[in-house]
């Protein structure tokens, strides 16, 4: 039984390993090829999770050839414009094709409001805002000429709500709402769908290194604040997995009449 991707191309940015690697690897399960590209390797220095490495990128290539998927990955930076504008081009060339991207590479630092540094915010937003910028200006015209196709752009909880003792992550996560919406209505005619998805907190190693207690030592600075995000259901956070089944729809036909939408994935956490 074909995939609901079969013959589609797909580029996603952050693939090494959490929700980059769970969505290659359902869209490849679906039929689709993989570009991809990930930093794999040292973030800034506020970040307090550990990096993707190239052994994480060559995972995902494994896990994606195991679905008798193509995989071209690449270490790359999305700060890089005309770098990833290579990385694209090239693997365009080869596969003859750009039907879906997947715009999901970013940082999350937890920091108390008078703690960022003018550094911690300027990477934020070059990684979180200028990077998703990059990644549309480096594919957009290639699933114009494809014919059309599905951007998604991976906002967050925090680009609904806030994320408490994240100044510069919520600013980056609402400033793509805005961009999901413009690109929207600008690549509409190129028949290419721009929507965001809106995780809550989701189980990957984002949340390793001293994530969880750099998250303990803020949220003492106000421990109000740390009630929010909570679900309505028993189940607290998602599985990347769950992610990829929303990016999954939103790649396929059966969203061909959506556009310039929000779709949460977060148990309800944007209403607490």
């Amino acid at each position: 039984m074909a995939g609901r991707l079969e013959g589609k191309v797909a580029f996603i940015t952050g693939v090494a390993r959490g929700q980059g690697r769970a969505h290659a690897v359902r869209l490849a399960s679906e039929g689709a090829d993989i570009v991809g590209l990930d930093l794999a390797g040292p973030l800034p220095d506020a970040v307090p999770y550990d990096p993707a490495t190239p052994e994480d990128l060559a995972e995902t290539r494994r896990l994606v050839e195991e679905q008798g998927r193509r995989a071209l990955l690449s270490v790359g930076d999305v700060r890089d414009l005309e770098g990833m504008r290579r990385i694209v081009d090239d693997g365009v060339g080869e596969l003859g094709r750009l039907d879906v991207v997947v715009a999901n590479a970013g940082i999350c630092t937890p920091q108390v409001w008078d703690a960022i540094t003018p550094a911690s915010f300027a990477d934020t937003i070059d990684i979180n805002v200028t990077g998703v910028w990059n990644t549309v200006m480096a594919t957009a015209h290639h699933v114009v000429e494809a014919g059309g196709g599905s951007i998604i752009i991976t906002s967050s909880y925090a680009g609904k709500k806030i994320q408490p003792f994240m100044v510069h992550y919520t600013t980056s996560k609402h400033a793509l709402v805005g961009m999901t919406r413009a690109f929207a209505a600008e690549l509409g005619p190129g028949n290419v769908r721009v929507n965001s998805i809106h995780p809550g907190g989701v189980a990957t190693p984002m949340g390793g290194g001293d994530m969880v207690g750099q998250l303990e030592e803020v949220g003492a600075t106000n421990p109000p604040l740390n009630l929010m995000g909570s679900t309505f259901l028993e189940q607290v956070y998602a599985e990347p997995e769950e992610i990829s089944n929303v990016v999954a729809f939103l790649a396929s036909d059966e969203s061909r009449f959506i556009t310039a939408e929000h779709i949460s994935i977060d148990g309800g956490s944007q209403y607490f």
